[in-house]
């Protein structure tokens, strides 16, 4: 069932408009549309839209002036609110996790920003002075499409962690923490290894080492991201905020292990195909965007065009460290086999928890007829 509703509004907050409302609408979905009315009109032709997180609790978010018209809350903790004023409206949407969208729309662009800055003036906690912490994006779609968040993570300075990796794993590791925007040679970092080798734990490192000059944001629907080019082509495009300034920016892809495989082209369809446009393509030199993915799956599985020379900027196995190498680690050999030990198992015995032991591979009897 659709109707046509005509709303009308007293001439001071200038809100006329036309709206349809079907059962798929919700209160929210009309503050929206009565928001963009005036700029749709041409009566308030200027906007002005601010993005927060970390928005204090009592945080007002509208001007001491304001006068409130609609106000919606949902069962997931998002709240809507429409204000007006002397030549302006705002909207305001607050979320759960304490981010926040504030739209204004104004007669003059300098009302909207006034406006906007008046609203949003000491409404965001400052980042943690702890310096073990780096600001990290996360993207993921929804009902209403693609979003992006940006939260303090917690991450370790290299030489605190470089110990957890193997050998070969940590000169290669090494390399990449010293990468700056001149020596970037290819756009995918590939890390590979068993569950528990401190992938994860490498990636936050890279975070916050590349800090100065690369944005690292962490997609965490991957497998829908390449399944839809406005995803992608949003995701590609990027958040920058005014006073970023140039900088990379690296898409961080964990688990992707059914993307890469060798059959990946058969089993994902055109997945496969836009991870190397984003790496290699036109999309990719579009912006200075670095892929990296972390997989569960051994080099020789993974798809040849994916570690072809000259696309990755490094491919590293995050290993289980050698016998000699986790003795040092844990400084007792106790526990450990012959087999050396992966970092979550090193974590487990220092603990003093019994690790989880690995299953043992299928055995293999060779070819028949």
């Amino acid at each position: 069932m659709s109707i046509v509703e005509e709303v009308r509004f007293p001439a001071a907050e200038a809100l006329p408009m036309r709206v349809w409302l079907d059962d798929g609408d919700s209160p929210i979905d009309v503050i929206d549309a009565l928001a963009l009315s005036p700029f749709a009109n041409g009566n308030q032709p200027y906007a002005r839209t601010a993005s927060l997180e970390r928005v204090r609790p009592d945080a007002a978010l509208m001007p001491a002036r304001a006068r409130l018209t609609r106000a919606a809350r949902e069962q997931d903790g998002r709240d809507s609110r429409l204000a007006c004023g002397e030549g302006w409206t705002l909207r305001v949407v607050r979320f759960s996790n304490r981010a926040a969208v504030v739209t204004v729309t104004a007669v003059s662009d300098e009302l909207a920003r006034s406006v906007l800055e008046e609203c949003t003036k000491d409404a965001v906690e400052p980042p943690p002075h702890d310096q073990g912490h780096v600001d990290m994006g996360f993207w993921w779609t929804g009902a209403r499409g693609p979003r992006r968040t940006e939260r303090p993570i917690s991450a370790p300075l290299w030489p605190a962690i470089r110990d957890n990796y193997s050998k070969a794993a940590r000169g290669a590791l090494e390399n990449v923490m010293r990468v700056t925007p001149a020596a970037v040679d290819g756009r995918l970092l590939l890390l590979h290894g068993p569950p528990g080798t401190g992938k994860t734990t490498a990636m936050r490192a890279v975070a916050r080492e590349w800090a100065d000059w690369c944005q690292v944001d962490c997609v965490l629907d991957p497998e829908r991201l390449f399944a839809d080019p406005g995803y992608l082509m949003e995701v590609a495009v990027g958040y920058d905020s005014d006073d970023d300034g140039h900088r990379w920016r690296l898409l961080v892809l964990e688990d992707c292990d059914e993307l890469i495989r060798a059959e990946a082209k058969e089993a994902t369809g055109q997945g496969l195909s836009r991870l190397l446009n984003l790496t290699d393509g036109l999309l990719g030199q579009g912006r200075d965007v670095l892929v990296a993915v972390t997989t569960n799956e051994e080099l020789s599985r993974l798809h040849p065009a994916v570690v072809r020379p000259g696309r990755c900027l490094a491919q590293i196995e995050a290993g289980r460290l050698s016998h000699d190498e986790a003795t040092a680690w844990l400084g007792t050999s106790e526990g450990i086999g012959a087999a050396g030990a992966s970092l979550a198992e090193l974590f487990a015995l220092r603990s003093g928890r019994t690790p989880a032991v690995p299953p043992a591979p299928p055995e293999t009897t060779g070819l028949y007829l």
